[in-house]
């Protein structure tokens, strides 16, 4: 049986948080990832323009890579076009979702923040999670426009201002007759990058909850249930990172990706 080759797709750098979490559960597994920088930010496009972006950046990286799995590490992405994706290429797709179940399960309070993409917080499907597993609960989502650009700047080095994560995170954190908002949900993979900043702007410590450690969990489970064939053709080394837009390759962004675990860029324009 080959070793399991796993791509890992999200429009920027947000993955790399998903991308660490399986490195950790599947030490032997052929990782290469994916980001299409050339249409980052997802958040702001329209619907039916994204997934047949993604849908066509999806499907050449299939033929590149030759995955067992693909993990779709960007929650705007899974709450969007799993399902397209999954109907149009028969291989096995993990999704990322927001974490509400668990955040409904934990919530002391009943009072649930949700930080995500405005793209996310419009999806009919986060909507839905709210209303099937934290009907019982007050949920206040907000869509920041800002925090994924502040993740991406952080991972190539920049400084943080502190005062505008302030203002991004703030619409989250509520009162509501003496009960605080006491579990934040980070919907979109690219936050758990700021975790600690989030939490040192704060007005009261809540539990941050980050899909990446059960996206891993079941990126095993799969990989045991997947058949694993050899490679027909030549496929990326592991450790590769594969960039839609040369714009990826300016020196702080390709050594942000290698101290994440994939070193070795490669251009695939879309």
């Amino acid at each position: 049986m080959s070793q399991a080759r796993i791509l890992l797709f999200d429009s920027g750098m947000g993955g790399l948080t998903v991308a660490r979490a399986v490195a950790r559960q599947l030490p032997d597994a052929h990782l290469v990832y994916a980001a299409d920088n050339a249409g980052f930010p997802y958040g702001a496009w329209k619907e039916e323009d994204l997934v047949a972006r993604i849908l066509d950046v999806i499907g050449a990286l299939i033929e590149k890579v030759e995955p067992h799995v693909v993990v779709i590490a960007c929650n705007t992405a899974s709450t969007i076009a799993l399902a397209q994706v999954r109907e149009a290429y028969k291989l096995p797709f993990v999704g990322t979702v927001p974490a509400i179940k668990p955040a409904a399960a934990q919530t002391k309070s009943g009072i649930i923040g949700v930080l995500a993409t405005p793209g996310t917080v419009s999806r009919e499907y986060t909507h839905a999670l709210i209303h099937t597993y934290a009907y019982h609960c007050k949920v206040f989502l907000h869509g920041a426009k800002r925090l994924a650009e502040i993740a991406e700047n952080k991972l190539k080095g920049r400084s943080v201002d502190l005062d505008e994560l302030r203002r991004e995170i703030a619409p989250v954190f509520r009162k509501r007759e003496g009960r605080n908002t006491d579990v934040v949900v980070l919907g979109c993979t690219h936050y758990p990058l700021l975790v600690e900043e989030i939490a040192q702007v704060a007005p009261w410590p809540v539990t941050y909850l980050d899909p990446a450690p059960a996206i891993a969990r079941r990126v095993a489970d799969v990989i045991d249930e997947t058949p694993r064939p050899e490679a027909l053709g030549v496929v990326p080394a592991h450790g590769t990172v594969i960039l839609t837009s040369p714009r990826g390759g300016a020196s702080d962004a390709l050594a942000a990706y290698a101290a994440m675990g994939f070193p070795l860029p490669v251009f695939m324009e879309r």
